[in-house]
């Protein structure tokens, strides 16, 4: 029986509050052997202070060993299976700008990139430049014509953007051509299933014709393609739930996938301060609210420690403005770890944190990776966190006789 199955039996009404912060990349490791993780050395005198009168543990985003993508990750948060509802990064942020996207659709998440004399890649994200220099590039791109093929193009936020196919047979089966690294050439589309081979051959041609209209370009001459994906069903926060859901994020892909899950994305913040004040002005219009910070996450995959460390306190800074809200249930964690040390997400598992006035306390006075190991929520796969957070509230009747 899936875990749906039961919350949908059993889901309660009432007008309790739940506020899900989610710091992403969240979780790290020591840079030095015997030191501490970003977490560990950051000042946190919030999410201490929250340690006190909370539970803690470690979720595992997907299963142990497999490192999570940002999609899988907060699917993960958000109580799908994320093994069973899979979504590719390019239908997260066509519907994250909020891309009607139809059935048959394929979208694909793009990056401008820095290709060398050689044509190999010196920088993935074009020095990740700055979002009215990558605008007009992207609507450039609306040049190309492929027959047979209607195309989007669609700016995002500094060096992504994002491409949508509309025509007959076309699959969402396609390899990502970012190799994750630099000094190589950009990889080849190659579909992974039968019914995805058009997508690749239109692909190729996309492709062929942004590099003739991008050349010349000192930064973004170049892009790569990611998370080709159809339209995903998913069920609703309402259907599963029953919780009115309200997203207040900064970046498309994460607003997307809210919209997915059937949340509402309200206000236009850009940080913390802003989105506090988003969740405040909208606060009797729902019962849960996801507030979502990025930046422990870029700092992560940068390998820039100090920098983690610094957005890691920038988060802790901000918890106050939630508190004081004062709701029933107050979550943090992240959708995956990032350690600088590796530069990339990685499987470790990632602290998460649950403040209620019924949650059983752990006797912890500190939140970080260290004490999440022995914590009383212990380690536990991340789709069963809504269904804590839903118990934590009163939202969840009792399941049999």
């Amino acid at each position: 029986m899936d875990i749906h199955d039961l919350t949908r039996q059993l889901h309660a009404k009432n007008n309790s509050k739940i506020i899900m912060m989610v710091a992403d990349g969240l979780g790290g490791l020591p840079f030095e052997k015997g030191g501490p993780t970003e977490l560990e050395a950051a000042d946190t005198p919030n999410l201490d202070a929250l340690a006190v009168n909370g539970v803690q543990g470690a979720s595992i985003p997907v299963l142990p060993g497999i490192s999570p993508g940002s999609g899988p990750g907060h699917l993960g948060l958000f109580g799908y299976d994320p093994i069973k509802y899979q979504i590719g990064r390019g239908a997260l942020e066509a519907t994250g700008i909020g891309f009607e996207l139809q059935d048959g659709d394929v979208a694909i998440r793009c990056n401008f990139c820095t290709l060398d004399a050689d044509g190999n890649i010196s920088d993935r994200r074009a020095g990740r430049i700055p979002t009215e220099e990558s605008t007009p590039l992207a609507e450039r791109l609306r040049q190309i014509t492929i027959d047979g093929i209607k195309i989007f193009v669609e700016p995002v936020k500094e060096h992504r953007f994002v491409v949508v196919f509309r025509g007959e047979g076309l699959g969402g089966h396609v390899y990502d051509t970012d190799p994750q690294t630099t000094g190589v050439p950009p990889l080849d589309p190659i579909a992974y299933d039968d019914d995805s081979h058009k997508t690749v051959e239109v692909a190729k041609e996309f492709l062929r014709q942004a590099r003739e209209l991008l050349d010349g370009e000192e930064k973004a001459n170049f892009h790569t393609m990611r998370g080709f994906a159809a339209k995903p069903n998913l069920p609703t926060y309402d259907e599963v739930y029953g919780l009115r859901a309200a997203a207040v994020a900064v970046y498309p892909m994460y607003k997307g996938l809210a919209r997915l899950v059937g949340m509402d994305i309200v206000g236009n913040a850009q940080n913390l301060e802003e989105q506090a004040t988003v969740v405040k002005e909208n606060w009797d219009n729902y019962d849960f609210f996801f507030v979502h910070f990025k930046y422990t996450d870029s700092t992560g995959e940068d390998g820039n420690f100090d920098a983690k460390k610094a957005r890691t306190e920038e988060f802790d800074a901000a918890i106050p403005l939630f508190t004081q809200l004062d709701p029933e249930v107050l979550i943090v964690t992240g959708d995956h770890s990032t350690p600088a040390f590796l530069s990339s997400h990685s499987w470790h598992p990632v602290p998460t944190l649950i403040a209620s006035e019924c949650c059983r306390p752990d006797n912890h006075t500190a939140f970080n990776e260290t004490t999440c190991i022995t914590g009383g929520l212990g380690q536990f796969e991340a789709k069963y966190l809504m269904s804590l957070a839903l118990a934590n509230a009163d939202r969840l009747g009792k399941y049999g006789a």
